[in-house]
């Protein structure tokens, strides 16, 4: 076994609310800069919706991610051979409009305009050009369903569905959406350094979290295209490549990064989580259907005395090792299985796992009662029917998050539920116990597990949300001193700013 440690994240989709305080935190810490004015490396799309860049997911376009043939596992984007020719020629990225161009606004004008009849307004200006602009997209135009249904009825998941099935989502009584928030996945098998041909892009031995050299970048812009989640960006004022960095700064003072301790759902978790990199290219390579049950076996017990010993054996830390013990993430990921990665077919091997949102379910209105729809007359107990009355078909979730195999994400629909049965019936009382204890057999969990499961899903503390693992260079320091004196100096890195090279 080849143990290493990775720090991850769990994003708990049910609790969002779509607020941006994520987006707006990191936008203010890392991309208030010129060149950067575009990039979001934490943004919020609504779900169903065509995404930033507009539909990142269709990979037949901008072939990012890996794909398995006869066996063996290849970039999507090219070959040795074809990196040469992409070197001068790279046609599958995305331009400024899949993003938005920036804008600014003449306040000069508005501020300083003469007195006359008519209410000065102040135009839009581009950040690229700086000439006036008519704004005709943003970074989430799609906000709450605001372009539907131009824009969910665009969305590359719902192509598999029936037409039956699309039809239901375009009914006012089945409309449904929900926040997707999206930062860089820090993946184990990341497409965007398998395609930098300069070396730049890289993973951290200690924790996992993938950056690019700033010194090394030469702007080729493969790593942009090898990323099928379109999550690193070019910065035309610098001519280098940026993406979300995880706050290693903050990691490496014992603070959470900016976009988890800012979220205001409370949605996020990060802790550590111990893989077998031998078997890297093995769970790459599944068949789209066992990906997701491949990417959980790749995860390790960090209880197992055998995974213990073989990640000390390759230097992981006493205090990574506790803290993998404590990991949030481990109890969603590998204990419970409730959380599930984004597009696993992109065989990146993401490590940011989901939990996905609970499904409003189809109502209506009867005898003054708000009552689930059809569920009597099938004689069926609505409470435990709710997956089946939901709203979104499942085969939109499963296209998600499963790779298109709904039965992993009807396993973790049932647990969700029966939670939420079993709580319903302690708290409210207006559920008997026999159908808290149905509920709870068929998610196939006990009731011990779904308390465990209301707890760190609904009252969790600070400390049990992010157990941030002291980084190998928090413990080199803490040796003589506390590391939050230093924390100015955390994750220093290049001491020249980066520039053009012509």
């Amino acid at each position: 076994m080849d143990i290493r440690a990775q720090v991850s994240m769990v994003f708990h989709l049910d609790k969002c609310i779509g607020c941006h305080t994520c987006s707006v935190a990191c936008k203010n810490i890392w991309t208030d800069r010129e060149g950067v004015e575009y990039q979001w490396w934490n943004n919020v799309e609504t779900k169903p919706g065509t995404g930033y860049p507009t539909l990142w997911e269709n990979q037949d376009e901008y072939k990012g991610g890996w794909e398995a043939e006869d066996g063996r596992l290849q970039l999507k984007l090219q070959s040795k051979i074809g990196t040469l020719g992409n070197i001068f020629y790279n046609r599958r990225l995305p331009t400024v409009n899949d993003y938005y161009e920036p804008w600014t606004y003449d306040y000069e004008h508005l501020f300083n305009a003469p007195e006359g009849d008519d209410q000065p307004t102040a135009r839009p200006i581009s950040l690229i050009t700086g000439e006036f602009m008519e704004i005709e997209s943003g970074p989430n135009w799609d906000d709450d369903l605001g372009g539907s249904p131009v824009y969910a009825s665009n969305d590359p998941n719902v192509g598999s569905l029936t037409d039956e099935e699309r039809a239901q989502l375009n009914e006012i009584e089945r409309v449904m959406f929900f926040y997707l928030p999206r930062i860089c996945n820090h993946c184990i098998n990341p497409g965007c350094v398998a395609a930098c041909p300069a070396g730049a892009a890289y993973k951290r031995g200690e924790d996992g979290i993938v950056l690019v050299n700033q010194d090394k970048c030469r702007a080729w812009r493969m790593c942009i295209s090898g990323c099928p989640y379109k999550k690193v960006y070019y910065n035309w004022s610098t001519g280098k490549s940026e993406k979300c960095v995880l706050c290693f700064p903050r990691l490496e003072s014992g603070q959470a990064p900016a976009c988890f301790h800012s979220c205001v759902g409370r949605i996020r978790y990060l802790g550590v989580l111990l893989y077998d990199a031998d078997r890297i290219e093995e769970v790459a390579s599944s068949p789209e259907s066992e990906l997701v049950e491949a990417q959980r076996g790749i995860i390790q017990d960090p209880f197992d005395p055998e995974v213990i010993a073989a990640a000390k054996a390759n230097g992981v830390t006493d205090g990574m090792l506790q803290a993998a013990k404590h990991s949030p993430v481990y109890k969603f990921v590998k204990e419970w299985k409730l959380a599930l990665p984004l597009h696993p077919e992109f065989r990146t091997v993401p490590m940011l796992y989901y939990v996905p949102p609970m499904l409003p379910v189809l109502a209506k209105m009867k005898d003054g009662k708000y009552d689930v729809a059809d569920a009597e007359a099938e004689g069926l107990k609505p409470q435990l029917t709710s997956l089946e009355n939901a709203r979104a078909p499942l085969a939109y979730m499963a296209n998600l998050f499963s790779a298109g195999n709904e039965e992993i994400v009807t396993e973790v629909y049932r647990k969700l539920i029966a939670v939420r049965v079993y709580k319903r019936a302690e708290k409210v009382g207006d559920i008997s116990q026999e159908e808290a204890q149905e509920a709870l057999a068929l998610g196939n969990m006990t009731a011990e597990e779904a308390e465990a499961i209301f707890r760190l899903t609904a009252l969790p503390s600070f400390e049990e949300r992010f157990v941030v693992p002291p980084l190998a260079r928090e413990v080199a320091i803490e040796q003589i001193e506390s590391p939050y004196d230093r924390k100015r100096e955390g994750g220093f890195g290049s001491r020249t700013a980066p520039g053009r090279r012509w």
